[in-house]
């Protein structure tokens, strides 16, 4: 019995060891320090045994594409299910996350679909043409409803019980999920375009005036407006702060949900950022032919992932990212 356990000893003393040296060698080959050696740029392993986790050549892997409709713009996850609002030939695509299998193509109720939101039972799209939103059933994709909104409905986000949708010059409209009533219209900031829900708050993107605008969820009340980038388009929240893709000046603006602080302005290696979204750990940024992780806590870019074409749509499904390909006709996974 001693015997075996010195032997066990032994051989965990020589693969740590081994790893160890493992490490040591690719520092002395690539002349960098152990942080750089993270393929991912996350910082050094505190246990040399994980070193067959790391990934490396980030900046050369390339999305596995399906087609779905024409134009895809807007994604969202369903659980089980990516949807594409397809705004050239007025549909939406359901494909399945596992395998990209496409499950069905539907009528959008509306021109130009853009955006596309689920509410845990059913998908809303927002028909940027026709100044509407469409309810539809996500588990068959069956229209439920269409409901007049106003010019331009953008990107809209649930908060648990309504939608919210930014449309027209400078308003936000309050969408009870049940029904469809318009349960208020709020003031925001100019050329409003993109909403996400920190819990309790509304934000919106602002294109036309390079501000985000902070709202209550439960009045409607304006809590702040805060200066960004040039034209704000994308906007997610990591659960601590929000994130805005600026479109014009090719950054990305992270700003503290509970007060509007800015906490910092990076630079992002792709053209025109548009779409953005959190992934639980890190941010992921399209635009033009580059899709760009940056890590959530200081904003480092730690990935680039090419393609040859414009993504614009982006959605984390638990396990993998999916952009929309607006020229291949095609939804991409990372």
């Amino acid at each position: 019995m001693k015997i075996r356990i010195v032997i066990c000893v032994s051989l965990i003393v020589v693969a740590l060891a081994m790893a160890n040296l493992f490490v040591s060698h690719a520092q002395q080959a690539t002349g960098a320090p152990a942080q750089q050696l993270t393929g991912n740029g996350a910082p050094p392993l505190s246990n040399p045994l994980k070193v067959a986790l790391l990934k490396w050549y980030a900046a050369n892997r390339v999305p596995t594409q399906f087609a779905v409709g024409q134009q895809p713009y807007g994604l969202a996850f369903d659980g089980a299910n990516i949807w594409a609002a397809n705004l050239a030939d007025n549909t939406v695509s359901k494909v399945q996350a596992s395998d990209g299998t496409v499950l069905g193509t539907f009528p959008a109720g509306g021109f130009e679909p853009y955006g596309v939101t689920f509410d845990g039972a059913n998908v809303w799209v927002s028909n940027w043409d026709s100044g509407n939103v469409s309810k539809l059933r996500a588990s068959d994709g069956k229209l439920l409803g269409t409901f007049t909104v106003g010019a331009n409905p953008g990107w809209m986000t649930f908060d648990g019980a309504d939608l919210w949708v930014p449309y027209g010059n400078n308003l936000l409209a309050k969408i009870r999920a049940s029904d469809g009533k318009t349960l208020g219209t709020f003031t925001v900031g100019y050329a409003p375009l993109a909403a996400a829900c920190d819990g309790p708050n509304i934000w919106i993107t602002n294109t036309g005036d390079g501000t985000v605008t902070k709202l209550q969820a439960s009045s409607g009340n304006t809590l702040g407006t805060f200066p960004v980038g040039s034209r704000p388009t994308g906007i997610a929240f990591d659960g601590a702060s929000i994130w805005v893709a600026n479109r014009n000046d090719g950054t990305v603006s992270k700003l503290r949900a509970s007060d509007g602080t800015l906490l910092g302005t990076f630079n992002v290696s792709t053209s025109g950022p548009y779409g953005i979204a959190f992934d639980g750990e890190n941010i992921w940024v399209t635009g033009g032919t580059s899709i760009v992780e940056l890590r959530a806590s200081d904003g480092t870019q730690i990935g680039v992932f090419r393609s040859a074409a414009a993504s614009i749509g982006v959605a984390f499904d638990g396990a993998n990212v999916w952009v929309s390909l607006l020229k291949f006709n095609a939804v991409g996974k990372l």
